[in-house]
């Protein structure tokens, strides 16, 4: 019930922060004289753009450089994290894991409106259930009910592979962008909507998909109307997850141990998204001793002794719990491990490391794409489900560019024929191009993996009980976020963090 007020509340405030006019008729430009927003000037517009909003349960993660990679001993002995510096922009994540009950809002939605005609779509969003089977344990009660049982509303989904999770994503762009266009007073709901014939946010802003309109905006170039254009700054970017860097920035939320409000230096390293190096809470208060993360303490040991049960949970837990880190964030270790956008590489901080060009958002698994068209130059019609059609870029077409040169460079300086490293998948390694970085320890694993800096992987195709994931958004604009953002600032936010531990 929290999660479903908060989210009602957020957009409340979209609707409030969206009506921004345009800018006053008379302004100039600065470096022409001609009048914006006049059609006797030839109507270009100009708005009182007041910067991107907040979108529902999404944080404003502030930007900025951070030692990336592991920040105690490699007991493995793989190599596979060291520590690099790097710098990440300021970007949205989800305040909590994604929970049953938002996936299952997924669920229905794609069922209601593409089930009928292309059911094996329905089939494909379903979370694995099974999962949480295994040969010698007896969780038959929690494949019928985890995902389905009111009880288990607000607990981390589970059982969602790698694309499931991206097109989670995909889908919550669309109806957060559909929303803030009904409250807006632009478009009517359409909850009738079938088949192709269903709000897309990239087919809205193509002129591909027309709604019920209500209003439309003033088209200063024709005096007469128009529907909202990207130019507008209405719609968000799209959700999405974070890549590995983002997620381990996020993580350990360093911030919170800058050694004064105006000072850069940061006064400890964290080998957790909190203080210290235990997981339970140090101050001297109430609180002190308690465990800070739901994951296994010990062998047999998943909650303590009944009658005080330290992470109050066998298995994953209400993701609003413990303390959240100073970005405001639940759940950056235990609960759940979480899927992040990367392709896995155990020699990417080697290569990258002294990689200068690669310093500023590193990511790997770029395979680059364009829109796909006629043979006239325009956008091709879109798919059955009323998406844009894309394709993926040739090393043709990339072999004139400065910035890169291939289409796909999954295995750019790692694993292809310009690197030190081969990966022969099924013989000495279980790496191929189809592995996922995953990241934060789970319910079931111990203190080790709690670390921001720890690296695993699964593959794409793959699901597990202890695995789920959060969204993430580009932040576009000025990195500190917007002034009266709803107390998003770091500052403000960290106030509110510090009074929230429950």
């Amino acid at each position: 019930m929290k999660n479903l007020l908060k989210s009602h509340w957020a957009l409340f405030a979209l609707s409030a922060v969206l009506l921004f006019p345009a800018c006053s008729k008379n302004e100039r430009s600065a470096t022409t004289g001609w009048m914006y927003n006049d059609q006797d000037w030839g109507g270009f517009e100009k708005r009182d753009y007041e910067g991107q909003i907040t979108g529902p349960n999404l944080v404003l993660v502030e930007g900025g450089t951070f030692t990336m990679g592991q920040t105690q001993e490699d007991v493995m002995f793989e190599w596979a994290a060291l520590p690099r510096r790097v710098t990440v922009s300021s970007f949205y994540m989800d305040e909590t894991e994604v929970t049953n009950i938002d996936y299952r809002e997924f669920v229905y939605w794609v069922d209601r409106v593409w089930g009928e005609t292309y059911p094996e779509t329905y089939f494909s969003v379903l979370p694995d259930t099974l999962v949480w089977r295994d040969e010698l344990v007896y969780n038959e009660p929690y494949v019928q009910a985890y995902f389905r049982h009111p009880s288990y509303d607000f607990y981390p989904v589970v059982g969602v592979n790698w694309f499931q999770a991206n097109e989670y994503c995909r889908w919550r762009t669309d109806r957060v962008n559909e929303m803030i266009l009904i409250e807006k007073g632009l478009i009517n709901p359409a909850p009738e909507q079938r088949d192709e014939n269903n709000f897309n946010t990239e087919a809205y802003l193509l002129g591909r998909y027309q709604p019920d309109v209500r209003k439309n905006l003033t088209d200063y170039q024709t005096g007469g109307e128009r529907q909202v254009r990207y130019e507008d700054g209405i719609l968000l970017p799209s959700y999405r997850l974070p890549t590995e860097a983002e997620w381990e920035y996020a993580a350990l939320s360093l911030q919170g141990n800058m050694a004064s409000e105006n000072d850069e230096r940061i006064t400890d390293r964290r080998n957790f998204p909190w203080d210290g190096s235990t997981v339970r809470y140090q101050r001297r208060n109430k609180y002190q001793g308690d465990i800070l993360a739901n994951f296994k303490r010990g062998r047999g040991d998943y909650m303590g002794m009944a009658g005080n049960l330290n992470d109050q949970a066998p298995i994953p837990g209400k993701v609003a719990t413990f303390m959240p880190n100073d970005f405001g964030l639940y759940n950056m270790a235990g609960n759940v491990s979480e899927w992040t956008a990367d392709l896995y590489r155990p020699l990417t901080s080697l290569t990258l490391r002294d990689a200068d060009e690669h310093d500023l958002n590193p990511y790997r698994g770029n395979k680059f794409q364009t829109q796909e068209r006629d043979e006239d130059g325009n956008i091709s019609e879109l798919d059955s489900l009323g998406r844009v059609r894309y394709r993926y870029v040739t090393d043709e077409e990339a072999a004139g560019r400065e910035n890169y040169t291939r289409g796909q460079v999954y295995n750019y300086l790692d694993g292809d024929k310009e690197s030190e490293a081969f990966y022969d998948y099924g013989k000495s390694t279980l790496i191929n191009d189809e592995a996922r970085v995953i990241k934060g320890g789970s319910w079931s694993d111990r203190a080790f993996w709690l670390s921001p800096g720890a690296r695993r992987y699964m593959q794409e195709d793959k699901a597990s009980r202890s695995l789920g994931f959060r969204c993430a958004m580009t932040r576009v604009g000025a990195p500190q976020g917007n002034d009266g953002d709803g107390g998003n600032t770091f500052k403000e936010k960290q106030k509110k963090v510090r009074r929230r531990y429950k």
